[in-house]
């Protein structure tokens, strides 16, 4: 991550939590808990430890492997020894033979004259099913570690397990304070790699805002010139990232990956990915769907109307993951043998219609950062809207509230084609697609990568003005 960008935020955040904990020293519980959780690759540890490292405070940073028990102690010990507390020594001479005992040594290795950070990474590592883990980590932060001025920071890549950690019934209920870290965002891509902000929107698509990724990136490079480096390395961030993050999420879920695998290459209704899944049964494909949603690698999404709809729609969620599944994965054979660039090709021909429909969620979510603005009103909910035939499909509509809403704001149309700008031709379709969804003569937008080439619009945006809202 070149200079944290994008992550003065994040970063201010923690050392507030610090600083509370240094002026809370004499006090009976100056002890902080932050829980960190985000999807792989998105720069959690490198942040944090650069966090802990630029702070001064002594810190300890370690990180549970999902091997045994007693590997993961041996580690901590190993870990505490190159750590900055002044008493680590006791971690690695005591040799805890479970987490109970390791609280209690780590609790006495922590200064109760200055503030000092823990870090303990992977937490849904040494989450078990019967909540052992969490049962112990709640005793010694109620018992010990919330009375030492120290910041303990977790972090977990498995969403779903981070965010039960903190939920109602578990064992450390509301002992700790949540922190989302994201990937990237569009204009933070664009300033690293030094893209102009049509640029920069593809950049995000293919690499996700992952800053490993787009590490990779040359700055200033085109898209065509990044892709062609990163197919000629089988080991590029590009090409291997998605398979590690997806063996950590399903080893044993084979039923999952094939279901992510068909959403993954463009179907996107229950009936057609239980086809592309190998005829896949609704019950096998439901539970599937939902271990998907439940890990957020997967949203269903239905159409924003003023009436019910059961057309619900599936996607990938992450885009760099998107563009894998779709263009990448299905050819990793090719690339290994030297030949990644039939890939390329291949990617040349599918780029116009892939990113046509990958932009789509982008742009929704650039509309309901930023309005209201001196063209619309804010909108509560931007989405879709569309019919179980697709006749009629509209790529944008805000309303007050979703997917049945009681009011409707705007529709609009996307077209993010080079020198193509949006016409007379697109706003007559737009107009046709309003009237099967209103009456009403709600105000129709345009977001075009081009530029617009016809009047009688009530709103237009291009790339520029979709990376404003995410302020640097």
């Amino acid at each position: 991550m070149v200079n944290f960008v994008g992550r003065r935020q994040e970063l201010a955040t923690l050392e507030r939590e610090l600083q509370k904990v240094a002026a809370g020293i004499g006090g009976e519980r100056p002890g902080r808990c932050v829980m960190l959780r985000g999807r792989r690759r998105v720069g959690k540890s490198r942040l944090v430890e650069r966090f802990a490292e630029r702070s001064g405070a002594p810190f300890l940073f370690f990180a549970a492997t999902g091997a045994s028990p007693r590997d993961d102690l041996a580690r901590l010990a190993r870990d505490a020894q190159v750590s900055t507390l002044p008493l680590a020594g006791l971690v690695a001479a005591a040799r805890p033979e479970n987490w109970d005992a390791a609280f209690d040594v780590l609790a006495a290795a922590l200064p109760a004259d200055r503030a000092s950070v823990l870090i303990i990474d992977e937490v849904p590592y040494l989450m078990d099913i019967d909540g052992a883990f969490e049962g112990m980590l709640q005793r010694a932060w109620d018992r010990v570690l919330e009375t030492k001025p120290v910041l303990l920071v977790l972090i977990g890549s498995d969403l779903s397990m981070m965010e039960a950690l903190n939920s109602y019934g578990r064992p450390f209920h509301q002992r700790g304070r949540e922190m989302v870290l994201g990937p990237l965002n569009p204009a933070e891509v664009g300033q690293m790699l030094g893209l102009d902000p049509a640029e920069a929107v593809d950049a995000a698509l293919v690499t996700g805002g992952l800053p490993l990724i787009c590490a990779e990136w040359p700055r200033g490079a085109g898209l065509w010139d990044f892709l062609g480096e990163a197919l000629s390395d089988p080991v590029s961030a590009l090409l291997v990232s998605a398979e590690r993050s997806l063996a950590a999420e399903f080893p044993p879920q084979v039923q999952a990956r094939k279901v992510l695998t068909a959403i993954g290459s463009g179907e996107r209704t229950f009936t057609n990915i239980a086809h592309a899944a190998g005829g896949i049964g609704a019950t096998p494909l439901q539970r599937a769907l939902e271990l998907l949603t439940d890990k957020r690698i997967v949203v269903g999404e239905l159409p924003v109307s003023l009436r019910p709809s059961k057309d619900r729609r599936y996607r990938v969620t992450d885009p760099y993951l998107r563009f894998w599944l779709h263009l990448l994965g299905p050819s990793m054979e090719e690339i290994e043998r030297g030949r990644g660039d039939l890939t390329l090709a291949r990617i040349r021909e599918n780029w116009t219609s892939w990113r046509g429909r990958a932009v789509e969620p982008l742009v929704r979510e650039a509309l309901a950062r930023m309005l209201p603005d001196d063209q619309l009103p804010a909108a509560p909910a931007v989405g879709g809207y569309w019919t179980r035939t697709n006749d009629i499909e509209i790529d944008i509509v805000g309303a007050d509230r979703a997917p049945i809403a009681k009011e409707l704001f705007f529709v609009g149309s996307i077209k993010w084609l080079e020198q193509s700008p949006f016409d007379r031709h697109d706003l007559a379709a737009l107009h046709r697609h309003r009237a099967a969804l209103t009456d009403e003569p709600v105000p129709v937008v345009a977001v075009s990568r081009s530029g617009v080439d016809c009047p009688g619009l009530d709103a237009t945006y291009g790339p520029g003005d979709l990376l404003t809202a995410w302020p640097l």
